[in-house]
């Protein structure tokens, strides 16, 4: 990993900053064949300046930016509480639960371990905030963040659907103990 890496707590500064790498990183996760007018959508409708300064201002949402000097290169968003999906509550054994909602990283820090360290810091930071177990949705075509979910601990317990602008997507629920 490169040693110049920082993973801070997000704050309402960071907004603009999260939104440009939110659009540059949701999709590299999008399965090849999701026309680009829906994921232009998502972005506009879900990751927007103004739609992370409302995550930032949540109480029960919490975001971790990773820096590389002043890029922003990752991030990743948890939810507390209570599942909204009836499958996705049902899929679940382990309470109290927490979302990893996003989990991005730049295509050019891909494979250089910050990943691991992103998630070492999302998983320590569950624990803090009372959960015992945190769940997550990756598309069922997206094998290569599945591969790096399940070598985290998480498990596949359930399905569900994912809205991508016009387009239904189906994901994988996954879950881990904390």
């Amino acid at each position: 990993m490169t040693e110049s890496i920082d993973i801070i707590l997000a704050g309402p500064r960071d907004a603009d900053a999260l939104a440009a790498l939110a659009a540059d990183t949701f999709p590299l996760a999008c399965p090849p064949n999701t026309r680009p007018e829906d994921i232009a959508s998502f972005i506009a409708d879900v990751l927007s300046p103004a739609s992370f300064a409302e995550y930032l201002a949540d109480p029960d949402r919490s975001i971790l930016l990773a820096a590389e000097g002043t890029q922003a290169v990752g991030y990743a968003m948890v939810v507390l509480g209570e599942p909204s999906d009836e499958e996705v509550r049902a899929a679940l054994t382990v309470r109290p639960t927490i979302c990893l909602s996003k989990f991005y990283l730049r295509q050019s820090a891909h494979g250089n371990g910050l990943a691991h360290a992103l998630m070492r810091a999302v998983l320590e930071q569950s624990a803090e905030r009372g959960a015992a177990g945190i769940w997550l949705g990756v598309n069922q075509q997206n094998s290569r963040a599945q591969a790096f979910y399940r070598r985290n601990g998480f498990r596949a317990v359930g399905v569900k659907s994912f809205l991508v602008g016009s387009e239904i997507h189906e994901d994988f629920t996954m879950e881990r103990i904390l």
